[in-house]
């Protein structure tokens, strides 16, 4: 073993070390912490979560922002509840900050547990499958920032085709700094504005019908030049062909 790698695995032990005190850190302080989060994320109860937050006080948006980071880290669980309730407590604004922060911390957590775990024993996997070997392609800060600024995508696959592609910790942290801005802050306004329907009504068309014309419109001009890729394919492979004949 070499020099860098025994630092590399120091740095990997001390990541889960302060992971697992934090984690029971947590329970230690807030003994329901973790039963709250699991049944208010599964039951999608928007009061209840509101209530609860709001029943720490000034400490609410640390609160908010260590379950969002945890289900981050998890992956599985929605956070589209504590997002919506970010909104209605914080403001559009502050609910959008505290929420982007948040995410953006639990994906990198995961990211790196994912790498460090699975990178490694899933790479003879890939090399051995052409449609899984197709994640390398797209290992870039852009990629990224484009699958994270999707609305309401799931965090948790996002994180494990990352962690198994080759990306690097770099481009992955700088794309999701971006990406999740825009994906949060469409999170956020659309809860808040669900929840306070009778007062937002209107904004709330507008803003879905904004959403709807920029994603779509972005999908097209994706296809369009995945289309153009195979017809200059085509294109090149007829010139090739001629040349030869």
């Amino acid at each position: 073993m070499t020099t860098q790698q025994i630092h590399e695995t120091h740095i990997k032990i001390a990541f889960f070390a302060v992971l697992v005190i934090m984690l029971a850190t947590i329970y230690v302080a807030i003994p329901d912490f973790y039963r709250t989060v699991w049944q208010l994320s599964t039951s999608g109860n928007m009061q209840g979560t509101i209530d609860y937050l709001r029943s720490f006080g000034a400490w609410a948006v640390l609160v908010s922002m260590i379950i969002d980071i945890v289900i981050n880290i998890v992956g599985f669980l929605p956070s589209i509840f504590i997002s919506t309730a970010n909104g209605v407590l914080f403001g559009v604004v502050g609910g959008t900050v505290v929420s982007w922060v948040a995410e953006t911390i639990g994906v990198i957590i995961s990211f790196f547990f994912m790498r460090t775990l699975f990178r490694h024993k899933a790479k003879k996997v890939i090399e051995k499958s052409r449609m899984l070997s197709k994640l390398d392609h797209y290992s870039t800060w852009q990629a990224m920032t484009l699958a994270r600024a999707v609305p309401y995508s799931p965090n948790g696959l996002v994180t494990a085709l990352g962690a198994l592609s080759r990306i690097s910790y770099r481009d992955y942290i700088l794309g999701c700094f971006i990406g999740k801005l825009p994906s949060v802050a469409c999170e956020v306004l659309v809860g808040h504005d669900l929840v306070m329907m009778e007062e937002h009504s209107m904004r709330l068309t507008i803003v879905l019908i904004v959403i709807a014309i920029v994603y779509g419109g972005l999908w097209y001009w994706h296809r369009r030049q995945q289309a153009k890729k195979v017809l200059h394919k085509i294109a090149d492979d007829l010139k090739d062909g001629e040349g030869r004949s």
